[in-house]
């Protein structure tokens, strides 16, 4: 569920930054995809040519834009570079090369206010899930510890739901460090209160079997008006589950309280 919801937001992220960054840069030009970019170009625009060729499927000078960018240290192309690699896409599959570059922009920090922040951000993320999962036949092995405090670092500081949503989910299972549900359900609620469907019908399971049935019931059941249809399995388990064992007036109550939670905002 993690990495879906991951990638789904990187284009995003790389639109948003080209926008961005094309704002900023004045009297630029509109981009030309015939136009004479060579590895001499400057950052910017070997960074603008990479995501063009991409967009119109041309991913192999997309690679060759993007690393050539990246050794004059554009983050924005280490970071699509990075995903390129950790999706196989474009190029061979290489967790490990991703988790390298991945490495390097944490690294390298991030100003405050910087447009480069959701990139830093999002490598911290992806190195968090390396943490925790491990990269098969390389130096990468399961660390839950530093997994956990990665996602405590983005949650903390950024903000994230994911990171957010992780952080409580490893908390809860005792994972990288001591269990403790009080502070998972803290960073479930935040995590819920931003829209994170993840959050919400977890958040909802705990209330419904700390014996708030009603009100976690409803959670659990709004959840799935919110999750992505790939992702909503495992919380229609959750739901039906507490459904089966709720009361008739129980389950009346809450469906009805599940149409009125606004995400960003129910107590």
């Amino acid at each position: 569920m993690f990495k879906s919801e991951f990638i789904s937001a990187r284009m995003m992220m790389l639109s948003l930054s080209l926008a961005t960054s094309v704002a900023l840069a004045g009297q630029a030009l509109a981009f030309d995809i015939n136009a004479g970019v060579t590895k001499e170009s400057g950052p910017f625009d070997l960074f603008k040519f990479g995501f063009r060729a991409y967009k119109n499927g041309q991913k192999e000078e997309a690679v060759e834009a993007y690393r050539y960018a990246a050794e004059k240290g554009h983050t924005g192309s280490r970071w699509a570079l990075a995903n390129m690699y950790a999706d196989g896409d474009g190029v061979t599959q290489d967790d490990f090369e991703a988790f390298k570059i991945y490495s390097e922009i944490a690294q390298q920090g991030v100003e405050p206010g910087s447009e480069d922040t959701g990139f830093f951000i999002n490598a911290l993320l992806a190195l968090a899930n390396y943490y925790k999962t491990g990269i098969a036949n390389s130096p990468v092995k399961i660390d839950l510890n530093q997994a956990r405090q990665l996602y405590f670092q983005v949650a903390s500081t950024f903000g994230v739901p994911e990171a957010q949503f992780q952080l409580a989910q490893m908390m809860l299972a005792g994972e990288g460090g001591a269990a403790n549900v009080q502070q998972a359900k803290k960073w479930l609620n935040q995590a819920r209160k931003s829209g994170h469907p993840g959050a919400m019908a977890v958040f909802g399971n705990i209330l419904f079997q700390e014996g708030q049935s009603v009100r976690g019931l409803a959670f659990m059941t709004a959840a799935l008006d919110k999750c992505k249809p790939k992702d909503c399995a495992w919380m229609q388990d959750l739901q039906e589950q507490a459904f089966s064992i709720a009361n008739e007036d129980d389950r009346r109550v809450a469906v009805s309280m599940a149409h009125q939670l606004d995400v960003a905002g129910a107590e």
